[in-house]
């Protein structure tokens, strides 16, 4: 089976305690729901460097990516079956699912 990564995009932060605990019930929820096929659960991302010909530079690339998630799936169709019901769809973000190359 391949990888897929998926990157977060959109829909912000939940605004308080309240709406974190709501959205991380529903990541739980899903992330039982999608089982083994997720390989790497990922993580919320922070602080970032741009790594360009021209340098590096502190910030973000255009279109930055606000997490990740790591799946497994048969092929790139699969794998955006599995997000369907993503919570963070839910809350008005979008999900972009990229299948990984390894390396030869």
């Amino acid at each position: 089976m391949a990888k897929f990564l998926v990157t977060y995009h959109g829909a912000g932060a939940p605004r308080n305690a309240e709406e974190q605990e709501q959205a991380m019930a529903a990541f739980i929820a899903w992330v039982n729901q999608v089982g083994s096929a997720l390989v790497d659960p990922g993580a919320p991302l922070g602080s970032s460097a741009v790594v360009s010909s021209e340098g590096v530079a502190d910030g973000v690339a255009d279109g930055p990516a606000g997490g990740y998630s790591i799946l497994e799936a048969d092929d790139l169709a699969a794998a955006a079956e599995l997000l369907r019901d993503h919570p963070f769809v839910g809350r008005g973000g979008a999900l972009q699912v990229s299948q990984a190359i390894s390396p030869a």
